[in-house]
């Protein structure tokens, strides 16, 4: 049954026939049949996903809409949010998980019979798998009070089976979400629909990615009973794996997040899930329980975190975190929850291991063993993408140690190019491998580079500055020298390609009756000879975004922009590519490497036809540095080049690829100069290194 409320946008129906969003453009133009707005605003109008669908089937535009993109289209249009939808989707993907039967019961018969039924069947299954409200539970603000260590805003369940009403609108959304488990299964379908609304909305969560969670699950090591005081939707606890006697703790201050890490853990495990919605350092749900291990990737640089109203709670041991220190007050919940011996892994901001008003609290975490090593991670592991985030790795003393020593980790090593991310595969190894040798033996001998263990007592300085990089070894003379001449011996290699590719002398041009006539991009643009299109308008999920500073330096696309409803524009081989700030003389053209990437902001992308137009002539021309001053205009601020008035002179093809691949040629002899120019700065910087820290010879 189709859902004639459910809306869609351009965005959607591009998607649902498998064009670009342009094409949805035309039609609405062309077609004086072709459905209206039925709601959106006048820049993005939405429509009737019924009419769309009978439109797209009339004109042969489509045999039949996808089902996992019907159902997407159902969820985004949903009159309640895409939220409640996804919600009232996974508690019916949970039923027919585990009582197949009960659902083709309740679904049988009308929407009407549907919505009145199911609540009771929800009842049952999401009672049996996330448990009653019990002592897991604060549901009342009377019970709240009651505890020693909890203060402020009441905790609830983390999800109620909703009432029929509710259930009404979301009929026609479960009946197809029911069809698509049937294809891809309850889980994969909800993991499907849960994946892409995440990343339609990356503004609004901080994920963490699953190889990250993977790892941290792996530090903590075998864990019966294992919390995650921030549980976002679950990527933490997902990690921990089935396994018997398990059971699984979660609490978050979002609401909808808490309820969607309930519904994924349980179409995930068989382990009991007790998950809560509320604020966790002011409400704690779980105030006598003593796990076996706690992972959490907390919220960063929290001010409003409850530093006025628990000055005086129990969980301090270490000391009062500063208003400044959130993160301090979530590594000492972490364990306060831990049983004697149990360990806690955080994701920790690496301003956390050095601010000088956590510093007393870091100094009673090393003096009484409690934190056991930091593990700087490379930039891109997780979010915020730019910074190499910290693990700590804690544990709950069970005695006083005796002259303890904490491991330093820096795996920076293992970084990935652009946004491809790091070499999990090869970190993971190698943290793990020197975690699990410092934990048995308590010290660990130095991996120069990689890890080593500091005695406490080195660390309690007037800093207690814990940032791996200032306690690790400098890499093994052997190792850096021979990195250091594999880099001399790409130098001169390049050096010589240089030479191989420079110009030749410069001869005047013969004196010729008279210039070419000129004419400019704009006028091709309007005849049909390039086609030139505006970055910035919209993204893909997970397709990197060719960005200005790319173009300028040269290198591979590394920016990504926010899906959204705006058309994205895809680089192409040939494609001449234009930045429009900063006064520079730069046009690229795209290569294999480069294509398919989305164009980004404050780019200019021009298509020429190669019947009419060759691109290496369009690019050396447009590189022109008088051409660049005519067309370019000056605000108070910045400089900002008009493509349309950038000129070049009409020739015919075969005097455009002559000029076309001289242009090529000096294209390369930049590439490899600044291919040379990288190599020289670390070649010369390896130098500095080796002899700084006594591992090359002055001589």
């Amino acid at each position: 049954m189709q859902d004639d409320a459910t809306e869609v946008t351009a965005t959607g129906i591009a998607r649902l026939a498998g064009v670009g969003r342009a094409a949805v453009s035309n039609w609405r133009r062309r077609h004086a049949d072709f459905p209206g707005p039925v709601g959106g605003t006048e820049t993005s109008p939405s429509f009737a996903l019924a009419e769309v669908e009978g439109w797209l089937r009339r004109h042969s535009k489509l045999a039949e809409v996808p089902l996992r993109e019907r159902v997407w289209q159902q969820l985004t249009g949903h009159p309640a949010g895409p939220v409640t939808a996804l919600t009232h989707a996974g508690c019916v993907l949970l039923l027919i998980h585990d009582r197949s039967p009960v659902w083709l019961e309740v679904s049988s018969g009308s929407d009407e019979r549907l919505a009145a039924l199911l609540p009771g069947a929800l009842e049952q299954v999401l009672t049996s798998r996330l448990g009653e409200v019990d002592g897991s539970y604060v549901n009342t603000p009377d019970t709240v009070h009651s505890l020693a260590a909890s203060a402020g805003p009441a905790a609830r369940k983390a999800l109620e089976p909703p009432a029929a009403p509710q259930l009404l609108p979301s009929a026609p959304l479960l009946r197809s979400v029911a069809g698509l488990a049937a294809e891809l299964g309850a889980r994969h379908t909800f993991e499907f629909l849960l994946g892409r609304h995440l990343d339609a909305n990356p503004r609004q969560y901080t994920p963490t990615p699953a190889d990250l969670a993977a790892l941290m699950a792996a530090l903590a090591g075998p864990a019966r009973t294992v919390l995650d005081p921030a549980c976002g939707t679950g990527a933490l606890l997902r990690s921990v794996g089935n396994g018997p006697g398990r059971r699984l703790y979660g609490q978050d201050s979002a609401p909808e997040l808490a309820a969607l890490a309930a519904l994924r853990l349980a179409l995930h495990t068989r382990a009991p899930v007790r998950t809560a919605a509320g604020d966790t350092l002011r409400a704690d749900t779980h105030p006598e329980l003593r796990a076996d291990a706690v992972l959490c990737h907390p919220p960063f640089n929290e001010r409003d975190w409850g530093h006025d109203e628990l000055a005086y709670d129990p969980r301090w041991e270490y000391g009062f975190p500063a208003r400044t220190e959130s993160e301090l007050a979530w590594v000492q919940h972490a364990l306060a929850r831990l049983r004697d011996g149990g360990t806690a892994v955080l994701l920790m901001p690496p301003a956390a291991a050095s601010r000088r008003s956590g510093r007393r609290i870091r100094a009673d975490l090393l003096r009484r063993g409690a934190l056991r090593a930091v593990v700087a991670l490379p930039a891109g592991a997780a979010p915020p993408y730019g910074i190499p985030l910290h693990l700590w790795v804690l544990r709950r003393p069970e005695r006083a140690p005796v002259q303890p020593e904490v491991l330093f980790a820096d795996a920076g090593r293992f970084a990935g190019e652009g946004r491809g991310g790091p070499d999990w595969p090869g970190m993971r190894e190698a943290v793990l491998d020197a975690w699990r040798a410092f934990d048995g033996a308590g010290r660990l001998d130095e991996r120069p580079g990689l890890a080593r263990s500091v005695p406490v007592i080195e660390l309690l300085d007037d800093d207690v500055d814990l940032a791996p990089a200032r306690h690790l070894p400098p890499p093994a003379a052997a190792d850096g020298a021979g990195r250091l001449a594999d880099v001399r011996e790409r130098l001169d290699g390049t050096l010589r390609l240089a030479t191989g590719l420079t110009p030749p002398p410069a001869d005047p041009a013969p004196p010729a009756a008279g210039r070419p006539p000129l004419t400019t991009v704009g006028e091709l643009a309007r005849g049909g000879a390039l086609v030139m299109r505006t970055g910035g308008n919209g993204g893909h999920a997970r397709v990197p975004a060719l960005t200005d500073h790319d173009v300028l330096s040269g290198t591979g696309p590394s920016g990504m922009l926010p899906e959204s409803d705006g058309e994205a524009v895809l680089t192409e081989p040939g494609d001449v590519v234009v930045p429009v700030l900063g006064g520079g003389t730069v046009a690229r053209v795209i290569d294999d490497t480069t294509a398919g990437a989305v164009l980004g902001r404050n780019l200019v992308l021009l298509r020429p036809d190669p019947e009419v137009l060759d691109a290496w002539f369009l690019a050396g021309f447009l590189r022109g540095t008088a051409n660049q001053r005519q067309a370019s205009s000056h605000a108070s601020t910045a400089t900002r080049l008009d493509v349309r008035r950038l000129r070049l002179p009409r020739l015919a093809p075969a005097e455009q690829r002559r000029y076309g691949a001289r242009f090529r040629a000096l294209d390369e002899f930049e590439r490899a100069l600044r291919q040379a120019s990288r190599l020289g700065e670390q070649f010369v910087r390896g130098m500095y290194d080796g002899l700084a820290d006594g591992t090359i010879a002055p001589d």
